[in-house]
């Protein structure tokens, strides 16, 4: 056991080191300044209170993107400097985020501290992120981000501890005078975990009797790679062929690890063109999913609907029940219909897995999601690709054992036919002129208002508004008001409009636009979604004005 020195380094402040919706996210570039990480670590330690920094156990891993490991070795230093007493790192600095979330929770950890700028491309000339995770294993709540932010701006000397370059690539403990280092295997505990969740005899066994049911997952060359090998290969006994770009890459193999129609494009293609019958893809950090079988993409609002629609076949929820239900507010009500018959208590909530993370630390929430792509329940506190792609393959596999040949596309009309179909999407207008968006906001802001009843009643198209408002949020559990989460245009149907701005990017603004309607026609359950929804987009972009504002034609991406 060797002692070292701790080095109090005069620094000044950055004035751009607040952190959004999942953490704080730059270009690699803006990391790379002189001090710029190191102050951004110091504040989140100065931040911690309860427990302070001084003492804590963190956890450390992240998507493995680039200028990840200079990070940790950053970490490292400046956690030691700051006398937290062990710091537990994923092999290799790899550590996806739900798993990364389990390892907090099940060592008890103070925190952790994630290397993610989750869907958005890696490389040096994209993005970096870094986010701190609070003792729950869930993203830190604004006052924790809002105190990180107000320690940036008046930050004076970083502390560092003179600790010699730790190897990430071996699995073990290294010691020093009061503080400690462990690498530990990145996918091991979260193995354990899906198998304590799911049934993965009855997925195997489902295997076994359709030999020529093929399964395809895309890591997008994300962290997700050792997890799908070990998950998909090792433990359900799937051919390696049934997973591809699944070495983690700094820079994703220059691909947009973002789990996608777009973005996953050679899986869609692979599965239409090799009739695979069930397609998967997970994002950079391994917190989102989309799941695509021929013929048949599930969108995000659905898959969780349907997930809670079959809850009772998941072994995890044999055992706990299922407390509640939630989603993000710009997503379908489809899971509302599931609540309802189920007789569910349903959340609707800001956008930020932080929000549901207090409803399941009260015990009123199992199962969340948001469109976005991430899906989860309360097993951990973050969202979870691999739990949701494990969670369709325990479903379909149950719903053979009565109804053998049942696919994804028997699963989603079955559904629909049992609660009506939520055609749902979005559209991403990514990178626009910050300005242009904002006047956009405001524009929409002052036609609904308080006071602004006049714009309630209007009719666009075949659609008529019943309501409007800018979404405001009154947390059940801590009382808190999140405001001016999203202009919601509800209309007498039904449909809604949502839209909002964007905190995960690293530059510029991104534009969502949400559209949705909801159908109990037999005749439409098979339609096009864009087709089906192509009338309200257009009023969507007449109200709004998306493309005066902004200039743009047309989205980036369209899911």
């Amino acid at each position: 056991m060797s002692a070292f020195k701790i080095n109090a380094i005069p620094t000044t402040p950055f004035g751009d080191q607040k952190p959004g919706t999942s953490g704080l996210r730059k270009r690699v570039k803006v990391f790379q300044q002189e001090n710029y990480t190191h102050n951004f670590i110091q504040a989140t330690l100065n931040a911690m209170t309860s427990p302070c920094a001084e003492g804590s156990t963190l956890v450390v891993g992240g998507d493995g993107r680039y200028f990840s490991k200079e990070a940790i070795q950053i970490i490292i230093r400046v956690a030691a400097g700051n006398k937290v007493s062990k710091l537990i790192i994923g092999k290799d600095g790899i550590l996806s985020t739900p798993a990364a979330s389990n390892i907090i929770r099940k060592r008890k950890a103070d925190g952790g501290i994630l290397l993610t700028a989750s869907h958005n491309p890696g490389g040096p000339e994209n993005d970096f992120g870094i986010k701190f995770n609070v003792s729950n294993g869930g993203p830190a709540p604004e006052n924790v981000t809002n105190s990180i932010y107000e320690h940036s701006k008046n930050i004076k000397q970083v502390f560092v501890g003179e600790v010699p370059e730790i190897d990430l690539s071996t699995i073990g403990v290294q010691t020093f005078e009061g503080f400690t280092v462990e690498i530990v295997d990145s996918v091991h505990d979260y193995a354990i975990l899906l198998k304590e969740i799911f049934d993965f005899e009855l997925i195997k066994s489902f295997f076994a009797k359709n030999p020529n049911y093929k399964v395809l997952f895309d890591g997008l060359h994300g962290v997700t790679g050792p997890y799908s090998e070990r998950i998909f290969v090792e433990e359900l006994g799937l051919p390696r062929s049934s997973i591809q770009n699944c070495v983690p890459l700094p820079d994703f193999g220059g691909g947009h690890p973002d789990p996608n129609l777009t973005y996953a494009h050679s899986l869609v293609e692979r599965v239409e063109k090799e009739n695979i019958n069930f397609g998967a893809a997970s994002d950079g950090d391994g917190d989102r999913n989309m799941i695509y079988g021929k013929g048949a993409f599930v969108t995000p609002s659905d898959s969780v609907a349907i997930i809670a629609a079959h809850a009772e076949v998941i072994p995890y929820f044999q055992k706990t029940g299922v407390k509640g239900l939630a989603r993000s507010m710009p997503t379908s009500a489809a899971i509302d219909l599931v609540a309802k018959k189920k007789g569910l208590e349903i959340f609707e909530v800001p956008t930020g897995w932080k929000f549901f993370g207090n409803l399941m630390d009260a015990g009123r929430l199992s199962i969340c999601g948001e469109e976005s792509f991430g899906t989860g329940s309360d097993h951990i506190r973050e969202k979870d690709g691999i739990w949701a792609v494990v969670a369709w393959l325990n479903i379909i596999a149950a719903a053979n054992e009565k109804k053998p040949g049942f696919g994804i596309r028997d699963i989603l009309l079955e559904h629909y036919h049992t609660y009506g179909r939520n055609f749902f999407s979005r559209y991403d207008y990514e990178e626009v002129n910050g300005d242009g968006a904002n006047k956009m906001i405001t524009h929409l802001r002052h036609l609904v208002g308080p006071g602004k009843s006049e714009f309630v009643g209007k009719t666009f198209g075949q659609f008529t508004i019943s309501s409007a408002d800018d979404f405001e949020y009154h947390d059940p559990i801590d009382n808190s008001v999140s405001k001016n989460q999203g202009i919601r245009i509800i209309f007498t149907d039904g449909s809604r409009i949502v839209i909002r701005l964007s905190g995960t990017g690293s530059q510029g603004a991104t534009v969502r636009l949400y559209v949705e309607k909801y159908s109990q026609n037999v005749s439409e359950y098979e339609s096009d979604t864009q087709e089906a929804l192509k009338p309200l987009i257009d009023v969507a972009l007449e109200i709004s004005k998306l493309q005066q504002f902004t200039g743009r034609e047309k989205p980036t991406v369209i899911t």
